[in-house]
């Protein structure tokens, strides 16, 4: 195992044990994935994002192949999916935040922009967020709903199910699912509240200098 490797191990553990510190997703709800050199390190069906073990994360080939420790997360065909149509991303997180999770079920969620422009940050490090529809868990059509969304954009909703953000690091995945969920959170506190969103001219701007 190459440095590289063990350090992104290690990563992917503090960031997931991180998360379930602070309730961001529940028990052995969520899952985690990082490019390597040879492949892909995931996070194992089943297990809590709290509790991870660096040896026991799974490895996987270029080609999705399990390669060594435990069986990935059975939700890898949509990180693969994710990786091949954004061959630049560098790390993937998927979660059951209870306010993504709870805007993804409301009726009234727009699926084409699920979140309106409520902060700069949010437009800087989410854009813009479609909502894939609802899936049972493990169907595979899911991957085929979301290729043509994540050409496009950087995160996603899944319809009753929960957020997936790609991004340049692990580091920035995860900061950017935290800024989701927190904008989520603001979006649901202030329904029937009249507010003030940014302007189409102010994240025009923030778009042109904050590119996905």
């Amino acid at each position: 195992m190459s440095r590289s490797e063990e350090t992104l191990r290690e990563e992917i553990c503090r960031l997931g044990r991180s998360m379930f510190d602070r309730r961001l997703t529940p028990g052995a709800s969520g899952n985690i994935s990082a490019r390597l050199d040879d492949g892909w390190l995931m996070t194992p069906t089943g297990s809590m994002l709290g509790e991870l073990e660096p040896d026991r994360l799974a490895k996987l080939a270029p080609d999705g192949t399990h390669l060594s420790g435990d069986k990935p997360t059975k939700e890898s065909f949509l990180h693969m999916a994710v990786y091949e149509v954004r061959p630049h991303t560098e790390a993937i997180v998927h979660l059951h935040s209870s306010y993504s999770v709870a805007l993804s079920v409301l009726e009234e969620t727009d699926p084409d922009d699920a979140l309106p422009p409520i902060t700069a940050y949010y437009v800087m490090r989410i854009g813009k967020l479609p909502m894939v529809p609802y899936y049972p868990p493990g169907d595979k059509g899911l991957a085929d709903a979301m290729r043509p969304v994540f050409t496009d954009h950087k995160a996603c909703l899944l319809a009753n199910h929960g957020p997936v953000v790609a991004d340049k690091s692990l580091r920035d995945a995860v900061g950017a699912m935290e800024e989701l969920e927190e904008t989520a959170k603001l979006h649901l506190m202030l329904r029937g509240i009249p507010i003030r969103t940014l302007t189409p001219e102010q994240v025009a701007e923030l778009r042109e200098r904050f590119p996905i």
